[in-house]
């Protein structure tokens, strides 16, 4: 059985889907409500789940009439892809910001589930056991081979 958190994330990706303008509007008590949990639930489903590196941008309003937007960013074409890759890992890249990269290319559909979880296995600080900033120097270049390769 999956958790509340992966049912009201999997619910918000629907709707992103079913939007035209990719984004989803909601009001974040009527989310709770129809999931039966605590707003704070809502709000952490958002703050984790629906991040910049993972490919969204999350706008809010306080207040009575307010409102939490959601808007999916698409990558690039594929002719463009590769410069934007470049630009967004440059010559270091974080754990967290290449395992959202990662995740916005599956989403995408640029990579297989396989190929992404063989991505965050190659990249992960477990594996690269170097002092920073060389491992994220060294992510980045892993990085940047492994999708080149992958979509090149």
């Amino acid at each position: 059985m999956r958790n509340i958190s992966d049912i009201i994330e999997k619910h918000l990706k629907c709707i992103l889907q079913e939007s035209p303008e990719g984004a989803v509007e909601i009001q974040r008590n009527d989310l709770a409500d129809k999931f039966s949990c605590v707003p704070s639930q809502i709000n952490y489903v958002i703050s984790t789940r629906f991040t910049l590196e993972k490919g969204y941008l999350v706008e809010s309003k306080r207040g009575g009439g307010g409102y939490i937007r959601i808007r999916r960013i698409e990558l690039p074409g594929s002719t463009s892809l590769h410069t934007h890759l470049q630009h967004t890992i440059g010559d270091e890249m974080g754990q967290t910001a290449a395992e959202g990269l990662i995740y916005q290319l599956e989403e995408s559909r640029f990579l297989t589930r396989r190929e992404a979880a063989l991505m965050k296995a190659a990249i992960s600080r477990e594996v690269l056991m170097v002092k920073l900033p060389y491992r994220d120097q060294i992510r980045a270049q892993m990085m940047k081979a492994m999708l080149i390769s992958l979509l090149g």
